[in-house]
């Protein structure tokens, strides 16, 4: 019987990246995509699409597509469906794959997530909140000398509200610009260690406990979308890595997080001064954007993955660790990403001098 899966917020980047790799790795998959949005759906590489009213109660819409269709599994692309969906799992007639609600709630709080892991004895970055614009100062004499520190908002995604400081003043005037022209609510910014090293992102899939498939790809060169911070969650150029450490620190995260973990958790990694592997982000509940480049190289196509152990397949990985040497992702805004071999990178390719 046909699997038939409907996935949150089609039509945007993540949506199809995930449908993309489904379709990749079991064409059999029927997937419907739903958006509040009809300018996103007409992009949605879903089978079949529906509009959310924006004036009707979301519970109550997606309860009347999950009938309509026959939904098995409901696969939230954002932080912010990810909750929603987390609240009223068990009302909605369909199968989810997520972990708990808390877990959710305090991987969306970074500075929760870092405070927690630090209390564990887990590398993550020194952090502090800044509750108000008369404590820059204080909080910002509470690090060692520095170059430089990193100030960010605690929620959010794509180094959203971040920026690399050299002064108290610079993170007076970040933090008063968010406050007064965003609407960034007074208390909502952090100050930490501004990590130098390699960027990394792993994403793994849990079944009540147990760690059944982990990659990880380390980002290269970020998309230019105007950040001054000038890296984000989402690169131009990633490559497939296998970094034991690294793994295992996500891991031993995740773990601190729930002994009973179950469904997709990706982690953003970055290295101190030292070279330890630090957690900076853990997204609980969802795919990375990157997600093709963990799906569509290696043995086990990962997003396929999930939705076997969501419909409570047995599915059995000797090792847990996949990795696949020498494969790219490439990506820029208005193409698809694409997934290339390193022998592949120069194939077609003329030089003028030749």
């Amino acid at each position: 019987m046909t699997t038939r899966l409907l996935v949150l917020e089609a039509g945007s980047g993540i949506a199809n990246n995930v449908i993309r790799s489904l379709k990749a790795g079991d064409p059999s998959l029927f997937i419907v995509g739903c958006n509040s949005s009809r300018f996103f759906l007409k992009k949605s590489a879903a089978d079949r699409n529906y509009v959310l009213p924006l004036t009707q109660s979301y519970g109550k819409v997606l309860r009347q597509i999950i009938d309509a269709e026959r939904i098995d599994l409901l696969v939230p692309t954002t932080d912010s469906g990810v909750l929603k969906v987390s609240s009223m799992r068990d009302r909605l007639g369909c199968r989810t794959f997520l972990p708990s609600k808390s877990v959710i709630k305090r991987c969306n709080d970074k500075y929760m997530l870092t405070t927690f892991l630090r209390g564990r004895g887990i590398p993550a970055p020194l952090t502090y909140p800044i509750m108000n614009l008369e404590d820059v100062e204080s909080v910002y004499r509470r690090f060692e000398p520095r170059a430089r520190l990193w100030c960010r908002i605690r929620t959010g995604s794509g180094s959203y509200g971040a920026i690399p400081v050299k002064s108290p003043e610079q993170v007076r005037g970040w933090i008063a610009y968010w406050e007064r022209m965003r609407a960034v609510p007074q208390g909502w910014f952090t100050l930490s260690e501004y990590l130098p090293g390699r960027d990394f992102c792993v994403q793994s899939l849990w079944k009540n406990g147990t760690l059944v498939l982990a990659k990880m790809a380390e980002r290269i060169t970020y998309l230019e979308t105007g950040s001054p911070s000038g890296v984000s969650s989402m690169p131009a150029v990633a490559k497939t890595a296998f970094e034991t450490d690294v793994i295992d620190a996500s891991a031993r995260a995740i773990r601190a997080l729930d002994t009973r973990a179950s469904g997709v958790y990706f982690a953003d990694i970055k290295e101190s001064d030292s070279g330890e592997p630090c957690i900076t982000e853990i997204n609980a509940g969802r795919f990375a954007m990157m997600t093709n480049i963990h799906d569509l190289t290696g043995s086990h196509n990962m997003a396929v993955t999930y939705v076997r152990l969501a419909m409570g397949q047995k599915i059995r990985i000797p090792e847990a660790r996949d990795f696949a040497e020498g494969y790219y992702l490439v990506r820029s805004v208005d193409t698809v990403p694409a997934i290339v071999r390193q022998d592949e990178l120069f194939r077609d390719l003329h030089d003028i001098s030749a």
